[in-house]
Parts: structure tokens; C-alpha cells; sequence
């Protein structure tokens, strides 16, 4: 788990070419400088037209293609194709005739050739600097979304009646099918590859803010914000319910208000879903909210309980734990918030974790390996996080490179 907080292609370059060492005999590389190229020559289309270049050798198993996060390829092939190689790369010269580093010394900066056997460390090396670069890179832009973070809350038009009934207005009229999320709640032992237990469904609030209402601060009123929240919950649940892609078969859970659970809209909600499934569906609620009217929380509570949903209790940090009381709140699950500063405060977290149930406890904003070696010294084994979709799409990668590898080298 600790071997990096990236899960990207320089990983698996780096990975690959580890369990070539031993079998390095008529095995070549070629590293394309995509990156070299002007802008305009290297957009989305343009890097997807030079992936497939390369498509018929790497589904023949001859060759593997890595795209790297500054654009460049990089192609591990077998001898027996090299013409082929070739014969792809002046198809992109081709591509990129009218490029000014194809005019460099003849497009020979355009890429750079290695044998395995004779160049092997030179080519480990250079992947592992790859990796390095992209993990700096990484940890500056976690650096500067923290600052942003951090320094407040977005400047902007404050938050009025007027501006929420036009939002609401426009919540009415807007597809937000494009909007729903999805994020995996993995189970983590050990070094084993995370296990997905259920799917968090949701729609980011900054999203939805850019596109109804881009100038706006909705966090400068907390109380107009919340109503929001209770029109975006009803129509989350609407868009549910028009949902024909099995969303409602369970292993998921949904973001909602106390309201929401006493509306029509979640009665309808409930009518669609399979009484076997019900079990499988968490239902997430604010701290927030729960203690705002805990009357009306728990006869919510006792009401999904009944349908046979779990409730979840979101948001809360280290320091809540203790006057949080899980059991007596009925709950079955509640979510921590990551927090680097809780790795000094191990000690005192031991108890707190204990007495709300190691197995009932959520580890969420889970962005790098450290909230990961926290929570399994602590006995946590539930996590959430872009640290672990990103551990997420690099197994399933990994197991996609493994059926093309050919079983005999």
C-alpha cells in the first residue's frame, strides 16, 4: 500500500519492466516525445490518434503501450515487430509533419530507442524518475487544492432568498444526470487490493454551484444552503427513480436530509426499490442535521429501520468522537474525516475509535497512503478516498496488463 500514492501509468511502466528483468532478450523500447510537440498538436484527439497507432500490436500481444502523464508513449515491444514499430512511428511523423521538432534534425528528438538488454537500467532509472516527477507534481497540486482550502471559504454574490429561489427554479428544469458521482467504500486488509463494499452517490456541490450559479457563495448562509440541499435531495431521489441501470439493486449509498427521509419523495423512492435491496442501501446523514431536530432524526431513524435500510452518520472528526454515542444514536455506521493531525493524536484516538466500533467506522477523504497506514494501525479496515479509487482503477489496470502479457516470455 505504501509503495506510492499514484496509481498511473508510470507505475505500471516502472512495474512492467521489473518483471522484465529476467526475460530482457529480444525485448525493445521505444519512448515517444509527445510532450515536445506544440500544444495544439497535442490535445485529447490528437494523443488518442497516436495511442492507436500502436492498437493492433498490443491486441497481438507483441507490444505494450503506456500513456504517460505529460502525453508521452512509451512502447515495450518484442524484436520480431520492430518494422511494424517503425512503420507506426512514420505514420505519426506523418500526423505531425507540419510540427516544428519534426523539422529538428529530421524528427529524430521525436523518439528515443532502448534495448532492454544492453539499456535496462538506463530505461528503469528513467522510469522511476518519471515516477518521482508525477509524485511531486501530485503532492504540490494536493498542496496548492489544501491552501485553497484552507485560506476560507470562496469568495463571491452572498447567498439570498431571491438566489435560492432561482436556484431551486433551476434545480427543477436541470439534468443532473451528468453530475452523480460515484465513490467507492473499499474494504482494506493488509496489502491486499481494496474490496468494494458499497458505492457513495452524490453530486458535488461545486459542480452543481458552476453550473447554476458560478458567482454565487452558497456557504455564506449555512441555513439557505441547507434548504438547497433538501430541494437537491428530492431531486436526486426523482432521478433515481428514472434510472434504468440497475442503481437501485443495492451496494450504494445516498447523501440526504432527515426531511427527506419523512417526504413523498423517498416513499416513491422506497416503492422502487426491491425489498431484498433495501439492506444493501445506506442512507448518509449530516452530524449537522441530526442534532438540529434530533426528535425528527429519530423517528426517521426508526422509520428506514424498519424498511430495512442502514443509516450512516457523515462528517465527523476525531475530536466529535467522544460525544457522538453510535449505539445510542441507532446508527450503524458512521464516517471520519481524515485529518494529517491525527497521526499525532494516536493515543487518544485508540479509545474513542474502540467505543464507536472498529468495524463500523468509515476512514473517508482518504487522499494519500498516510490516511491508509493510520487507519489499519488503528484497526480500521472501511476506507474512502481518491487515494483509493486511484489504488482502485491501478489494480484493475494490473489485472488488464496480466491477460495480455503472453505466458511465455
Amino acid at each position: 500500500m505504501t509503495k506510492s500514492p499514484l496509481a498511473g501509468q508510470e507505475n505500471l511502466l516502472l512495474d512492467y519492466l521489473q518483471r522484465l528483468e529476467r526475460h530482457r532478450s529480444d525485448r525493445r523500447a521505444v519512448h515517444i516525445h509527445m510532450s515536445r510537440l506544440q500544444p495544439t498538436n497535442r490535445r485529447g484527439n490528437h494523443l488518442q490518434m497516436a495511442a492507436s497507432a500502436f492498437d493492433h500490436l498490443v491486441k497481438m500481444l507483441h507490444a505494450q503501450l503506456f500513456t504517460l502523464a505529460n502525453a508521452d508513449l512509451m512502447v515495450v515491444y518484442k524484436t520480431p515487430v520492430q518494422d511494424d514499430i517503425e512503420a507506426a512511428i512514420v505514420k505519426l511523423r506523418f500526423l505531425f509533419a507540419d510540427d516544428p521538432l519534426m523539422a529538428e534534425d529530421r524528427g529524430t528528438s521525436f523518439c528515443t530507442w532502448y534495448s532492454l538488454e544492453r539499456e535496462y537500467q538506463q530505461l528503469v532509472g528513467l522510469a522511476r524518475r518519471m515516477l518521482q516527477d508525477e509524485i511531486e507534481r501530485h503532492r504540490s497540486a494536493q498542496q496548492k487544492a489544501t491552501s485553497a482550502f484552507t485560506s476560507g471559504p470562496p469568495k463571491g454574490t452572498p447567498f439570498t432568498p431571491e438566489l435560492l429561489a432561482q436556484s431551486e427554479a433551476a434545480l427543477h428544469q436541470a439534468d443532473l444526470a451528468n453530475l452523480i458521482r460515484r465513490q467507492a467504500v473499499c474494504a482494506l486488509v493488509g496489502q491486499s487490493p481494496p474490496h468494494p463494499v458499497f458505492h457513495e452517490l452524490f453530486i458535488s456541490i461545486n459542480d452543481l454551484r458552476q453550473v447554476l450559479m458560478p458567482s454565487v457563495n452558497v456557504a455564506s448562509s449555512p441555513w439557505l444552503f441547507q434548504q438547497l440541499t433538501e430541494t437537491l435531495d428530492r431531486r436526486v431521489l426523482s432521478l433515481l427513480n428514472k434510472r434504468d441501470d440497475r442503481t437501485l439493486e443495492g451496494d450504494i449509498s445516498i447523501n440526504l436530509n432527515v426531511s427527506t427521509l419523512l417526504s413523498q419523495e423517498f416513499l416513491t423512492f422506497d416503492d422502487n426499490v426491491k425489498p431484498g435491496m433495501r439492506g444493501t442501501i445506506v442512507l448518509e446523514l449530516q452530524k449537522v442535521d441530526i442534532f438540529a431536530d434530533l426528535g425528527a432524526y429519530l423517528f426517521a431513524r426508526d422509520f428506514v429501520h424498519d424498511r430495512g435500510y442502514r443509516i450512516c452518520i457523515d462528517g465527523l472528526t476525531l475530536s466529535m468522537l467522544p460525544f457522538v454515542d453510535r449505539e445510542r444514536l441507532g446508527a450503524d455506521l458512521i464516517k471520519l474525516v481524515w485529518d494529517p493531525a491525527m497521526e499525532h493524536q494516536k493515543e487518544t484516538a485508540v479509545e474513542a475509535l474502540r467505543h464507536s466500533g472498529l468495524s463500523r467506522i468509515v476512514l473517508c477523504r482518504c487522499d494519500t497512503p498516510a490516511a491508509i497506514d493510520f487507519g489499519q494501525a488503528m484497526g480500521l479496515s472501511l476506507f474512502q478516498g481518491r487515494h483509493i479509487e486511484n489504488t482502485l482503477a491501478n489494480d484493475i489496470r494490473r489485472r488488464g496488463i496480466a491477460r495480455a502479457r503472453p505466458r511465455s516470455y
